[in-house]
């Protein structure tokens, strides 16, 4: 069994689903009986905000800047066998500081080519901090808010390798209920039969 990891859900880009992913992450993990913190790393602190409702148990911390990260994210990893970490949409010190400590980075991504194209810039970030960690995070693309009639083209698959990154198997679908979660203090497999 995994110990003390560290998994930042990661992307420059706004917008992209990184809250979602984090605090749907967070309790499915602590729904299979592990310890887990959040860390909540972007200026709004809705995800802190929303696990404090929907999965009270899981402990949920807010990290102001890049050098609270830097400072806070080991010894907060130390207490339980898995830290989520909720990066921000725009600021790049913070998002390197998370990488520069993360074991797993996960990169939402829409599923359009231009997201796609738009993430070779996001990448960025990441590549410096495997350069200096040598190799590490380990990097996954994880597509989100994909409608229900979507196809992954070749193309998109060629932009992904193309960056030298895995795609995960499965894609975060483009449903109302992951708007309306949230709001509802819950996540989506908590909301009853239209979370089906």
């Amino acid at each position: 069994m995994v110990q003390n990891m560290i998994i930042v859900v990661a992307n420059s880009k706004g917008g992209v689903g990184k809250s979602t992913l984090a605090v749907h992450l967070a309790a499915w993990l602590h729904e299979q009986g592990h310890t887990v913190t959040l860390a909540d790393c972007d200026t709004q602190h809705s995800s802190s905000q929303w696990a404090k409702e929907a999965v009270p148990e899981v402990k949920a911390v807010q990290l102001g800047d890049a050098n609270e990260i830097l400072d806070r994210l080991p010894g907060l990893a130390q207490q339980c066998d898995y830290l989520v970490a909720d990066g921000p949409g725009s600021n790049t010190e913070t998002s390197r500081a998370l990488l520069l400590r993360a074991d797993l980075a996960l990169v939402p991504c829409k599923a359009s080519m231009l997201e796609v194209r738009a993430l070779a810039q996001a990448t960025n970030v990441l590549r410096q901090a495997q350069d200096i960690r040598g190799g590490q995070p380990r990097a996954i693309i994880v597509l989100s808010m994909v409608g229900k009639t979507y196809r992954l083209t070749q193309d998109m698959k060629d932009a992904a390798e193309a960056l030298e990154l895995p795609l995960a198997k499965t894609a975060v679908t483009l449903k109302q209920i992951y708007a309306d979660a949230p709001g509802q203090g819950a996540v989506v497999w908590k909301l009853g039969a239209r979370a089906r």
